[in-house]
């Protein structure tokens, strides 16, 4: 299941408490979802992404990357599994930031 940022130094909210992001980043933000490692936390996922984000302005401060042509945005809440992933790609020489991208979306369950 994905952590998703908290507010961004002095960058809007929507008068309700959800964070203004771009439609692009709402769409990853969601996207990014299939990627967590049940079908629980997959459903959790996207369900916290509509309670905490509104389309509106870019948000500059979230923080977006991609590896691999894999995109993903703010902190990824990691499986056990995908924690040993990242933790033996960092051992082999890859950037946590790359392995964590690349853990999360390749090693994940199939339920």
């Amino acid at each position: 299941m994905t952590t998703l940022a908290t507010a961004g130094a002095g960058h809007p909210m929507d008068g309700v408490g959800k964070q203004t992001v771009s439609r692009e980043q709402y769409r990853i933000l969601l996207n990014q979802c299939r990627y967590a490692d049940t079908r629980a936390a997959r459903r959790e996922c996207r369900a916290e992404v509509r309670r905490t984000y509104t389309i509106g302005a870019k948000n500059p401060n979230l923080d977006c990357r991609t590896y691999s042509s894999i995109t993903v945005c703010g902190e990824l809440r990691l499986s056990k599994r995908q924690k040993r992933c990242v933790h033996d790609s960092v051992q082999s020489g890859l950037t946590y930031r790359r392995s964590e991208v690349e853990c999360y979306a390749l090693y994940r369950g199939r339920n």
